[in-house]
């Protein structure tokens, strides 16, 4: 046994869950599974299509929880990956006629490849001083990509419109449904990628580092190298996400990916549970419905209610998402004893 597994412990999101609450944890799992399988069928495009960015979203959230809850550095700029992401599907798809699954790829290792350079300068940084180096980058995108030097590429403020592709094979299914059951195949596959990466011997490396950097880099965890892998495995996720939000709106431009945006990313990961990966899709769920609910309620204070149900969810489950499990797991099991 390593160093590292003597000394670290497991996360402490999955032992906040008793290990009996796995049982109740894989049924509502399968449960949710089979709505997101079925439900789009007999649902109109418009609700597939909130379907789909709930999907996309959730993506982007957990690549952001991967870094905070699997590492403890924080990013208020997963904005940047996202529209990296976005920008590098459509140029490939619009510019080089590229597949759209083969764009995928490309795109998860570009990014990789951006979070892990953007990660090494911000070795130097800790803590608060992490969060404010990805605020500047998040700031900064938006305008980076307006510059004239790069409108052949990205469009300038128009932006780039992008092609949803039809079903393949023949299929005689719309190409929202389609599109919806290739993004739910990619995010099942990156979420069981992602939960064997924190069961990992690298993903006890991150949560060392997560815990104590100093104590890890003492029982021999690399904390240079570990600490920008988590930066790139985070950009890699979220630019696949910012990919298939790209198609499945089919447009891409400067202004849909300010800091707001990257703000909703961290509010989402809070709210579905900090270092809880099941809970990124509830995360998503308020990313994607929360401010329609509080526009409903009152449009001309929809900030101040979307303010309020944040500050309720904040004050009555302030563990989020990852909370209501461990209740939901003592209420099942009260009833069984």
């Amino acid at each position: 046994m390593s160093a590292v597994e003597d000394v670290v412990t497991e996360d402490p999101a999955v032992e906040a869950v008793p290990r009996r609450a796995m049982t109740l944890g894989t049924s509502t799992s399968v449960v949710v599974l089979l709505l997101l399988l079925v439900v789009p069928v007999f649902a109109r495009n418009f609700i597939i299509f909130q379907m789909t960015m709930l999907l996309v979203y959730g993506l982007a959230v957990l690549g952001l929880n991967i870094l905070t809850g699997g590492s403890g550095q924080f990013s208020l700029g997963h904005s940047a990956f996202y529209a990296v992401g976005a920008y590098a599907t459509a140029i490939l798809m619009d510019r080089y006629e590229l597949h759209y699954v083969l764009c995928l790829p490309v795109v998860a290792v570009f990014c990789f490849l951006f979070g892990f350079l953007f990660g090494r300068p911000a070795l130097r940084l800790s803590g608060i001083y992490v969060a404010l180096a990805t605020f500047a980058l998040a700031t900064a995108m938006p305008q980076l990509l307006k510059l004239n030097a790069l409108e052949n590429w990205t469009g300038g403020v128009q932006g780039l419109v992008v092609t949803k592709p039809n079903a393949p094979f023949g299929l005689t299914i719309s190409q929202d449904l389609w599109f919806y059951y290739l993004t739910l195949v990619v995010a099942i596959a990156i979420y069981v990628l992602s939960s064997n990466l924190l069961r990992s011997r690298s993903g006890r490396a991150f949560m060392a580092l997560r815990d104590n950097d100093i104590a890890a880099s003492a029982m021999g965890v690399d904390v240079a190298l570990y600490k920008t892998l988590a930066f790139g495995i985070s950009a890699a996720i979220t630019g696949i996400a910012g990919g298939l939000g790209a198609i499945t709106i089919q447009f891409v431009a400067p202004d849909s990916y300010t800091i707001n945006f990257a703000i909703s990313l961290f509010l989402g990961m809070v709210v579905g549970g900090v270092g809880w990966l099941p809970g990124s899709l509830v995360g998503s769920a308020f990313i994607v419905f929360v401010p329609n609910i509080a526009e409903s309620i009152s449009k001309g204070l929809s900030g101040a209610t979307f303010g309020i149900i944040l500050f309720l969810i904040i004050f009555l489950i302030p563990h989020g998402a990852k909370q209501i499990a461990f209740l939901a797991w003592r209420w099942a099991d009260n009833l069984r004893g």
